[in-house]
This record gives C-alpha cells, sequence and structure tokens, in this order.
C-alpha cells in the first residue's frame, strides 16, 4: 500500500508539474521556454554558478545538520550518508502534500545503517524543529531589510504570507516549550482534547489521543538525547539556517545572472524569505503552482512583470525541479545499494 501511494504521488506530482508550468508560461505574455534557457545561456556564468552551488549546499547542509545531532547522540555518521539522509527527504517531501512527508524516507535510511528507530525518529524532530524556527527567523530578517515588501504582495499571497508567519511561529514557540516543559504542555493538549470531547465538539477523541500520546513520545525521545547539551541544538539551528538561506539565496542570484543590481538583490532574497513562509504550510506537493504565484507576484513589484517571470521560471528550475529530481536519483541508488547488501548477508 505504501508503495502504490508512493507511485500515485510521484505521478501526481509530475503532472502537478506540467500543469504548472504551462500555467506560468500561459501567464508569461508569450515568454517560452526556448527564451527562458536563452536568457540563463547569455547571463552571467559567475552568479549562474553561485545559484547551482547554493542548491547543492541545500542538499549537503541538510545531511549535515542531521549528522550533527546524530553525533550529539553519540551516533557518527559521516557526511556521505548525511546526504543520503537529506537527499529522500528532500524528494519525498517535494512530491507528497506533507513537508515531513520525506521523514519516513530519511528514517528507513537511518536505521539501515545502524541507527535505532526511536533515536531516527527523535533525531528528525528536532531537525524538524529548527528548520522551522529558521525560516522564521528568516521572515523577520526579511522584514528587517525592508518592511513595505509584504505591503506590496496581492491580497492572497498576504494571506498566504500571513497565515504561514502565523502558523510557522505557533509551531516554533511550541518546540521550544516542550524543549522547557515537555510534559506540561502535552498534559494541557490533552485536557484540551477531553474537554472538546465532553462538550460533544470532537469525534472519536480516542484517536485524537493515541496520536497526541505517540507525539508525545516522539519529543520526549528527541529532548532526551539533548538534555544538557544546549550545543548540539545551536549547531543543528546554525546548519538548517543556512540550507534555508541557500535555497532562499537561488533567485537572487538568478536576478544578478539576468543583469541585477546589487542594490536590489537583497530585495530579491527578501521577498523570497517571505515567498517560502506562504508556500510552506500550504499541503500541495512541493508548493508547485503556490510558490509560482507568490514568487512571481512579489518579484513583480521589484522588477517587472517580464523579469519576474523568467527570475521564477529559471530559480525554480534549478532549486526545485533539477534538484528533486537529482535527489531522487541518489536516494534510489542508495536504496538499491542497500538492497544488495541484505541480499548478500
Amino acid at each position: 500500500m505504501e508503495g502504490k501511494k508512493k507511485v500515485f504521488w510521484s505521478i501526481f506530482s509530475l503532472v502537478l508539474a506540467g500543469l504548472t508550468i504551462w500555467a506560468v508560461l500561459s501567464q508569461s505574455q508569450g515568454i517560452s521556454i526556448g527564451e527562458i534557457i536563452e536568457n540563463a545561456k547569455n547571463g552571467n556564468k559567475l552568479w549562474l554558478c553561485c545559484a547551482i552551488l547554493c542548491v547543492a549546499f541545500y542538499i549537503w547542509l541538510e545531511g549535515i545538520a542531521v549528522c550533527s545531532i546524530l553525533k550529539g547522540a553519540g551516533y557518527r555518521r559521516s557526511p556521505v550518508r548525511g546526504i543520503l539522509y537529506s537527499t529522500s527527504d528532500i524528494y519525498f517531501s517535494a512530491i507528497t502534500p506533507s513537508a515531513t512527508g520525506g521523514q519516513p524516507a530519511s528514517a528507513y535510511f537511518m536505521v539501515a545503517d545502524g541507527i535505532p528507530a526511536g533515536v531516527a525518529t527523535a533525531v528528525l524532530v528536532l531537525n524538524l524543529m529548527m528548520y522551522t524556527i529558521s525560516i522564521v527567523v528568516l521572515g523577520i530578517i526579511a522584514v528587517f531589510i525592508n518592511y513595505k515588501l509584504f505591503f506590496e504582495f496581492r491580497l492572497l499571497a498576504k494571506i498566504l504570507i500571513g497565515g504561514g508567519f502565523v502558523i510557522l511561529t505557533v509551531f516554533s514557540l511550541f518546540f521550544l516549550s516542550i524543549l522547557r516543559k515537555g510534559d506540561h504542555v502535552f498534559g494541557v493538549l490533552r485536557k484540551f482534547i477531553n474537554f472538546l470531547a465532553k462538550k460533544h465538539l470532537l469525534r472519536k477523541p480516542e484517536n485524537k489521543l493515541a496520536k497526541l500520546e505517540k507525539t508525545r513520545i516522539e519529543f520526549n525521545e528527541s529532548t532526551a538525547l539533548v538534555a544538557g547539551k544546549t550545543s548540539v541544538l545551536v549547531k543543528a539551528f546554525i546548519w538548517n539556517f543556512l540550507q534555508r538561506a541557500s535555497q532562499i539565496a537561488v533567485p537572487m542570484f538568478i536576478y544578478l545572472m539576468l543583469g541585477g543590481t546589487i542594490s536590489k538583490a537583497a530585495y530579491i532574497f527578501a521577498s523570497q524569505c517571505l515567498v517560502t513562509i506562504g508556500f510552506n504550510c500550504v499541503p500541495v506537493p512541493g508548493a508547485m503552482g503556490v510558490a509560482d504565484y507568490l514568487m512571481v507576484d512579489g518579484f513583480t513589484n521589484i522588477v517587472g512583470r517580464e523579469e519576474a517571470f523568467n527570475i521564477d521560471m529559471i530559480s525554480r528550475g534549478i532549486s526545485f525541479y533539477i534538484c528533486v529530481a537529482l535527489s531522487g536519483i541518489i536516494t534510489l541508488i542508495g536504496y538499491i545499494i542497500i538492497r544488495r547488501r541484505k541480499k548478500k548477508a
């Protein structure tokens, strides 16, 4: 059943990707894929290389973040193994509606490397905490760069960005409160579910309570890993912050590649920070369509509509489509190698 789901979401994501590219091109006033490729060829190669390096760092840094937490838990793993943990997460997160859809795949490879399942789950939960907090911090940095950028988005985009910021902030505060007083937080949630059930506002409360208990156990395991190890959390946050910043910087470098000015490059970066907040909580595989809408809307106010489409198509092509395809290939190769080792064993 799980295999069929993966096949379904892979096919669905391919169709969605095709529809997204068609929709963007149809709204771009006659810009064709050929013109976009030509613009990339004629652009500044130095900035293009910087954009490509950012994508490579995006893949590599997630693995480094996971391995740094594993090291703190007493399980040293090489950066090469970390890349496999990273690519599996990136690929399956991109083809499933949930941003955490890649965590089970990442856990699979960690368990195959001899890491206990409970530890793998706890490490991924901690990494998710730092991932979420880093996005919120980048959003705050964007406001300091130019707070007016938010008000230049259309109404729908403002709702997505504002809603995303609230959701991510709540999650960040939730994660931080669990690190300090986990059992107390879950106790409050348990009472709230029971209250809703008594008022007949919630059906099947036992299912919700069971899920809450499972989550409590996972979070307790994760906090136990770093008890008294503040440096582990700090390092994990730094790696996650750099990872997110690497991906967010891709449109900025593409803008510079197309002949943009340094003065506006910071605004492109800040706008992309807000865009990332806006699409991060939308239950669409890879935020396809939503991310493009937000990027074009935000960049148009900075560089004009035609150049906004060029930046969107080239940067998404590099940082999402090529990145996901490469991650899928690496994940498949890793899976085949592990299967062969198991057969030999």
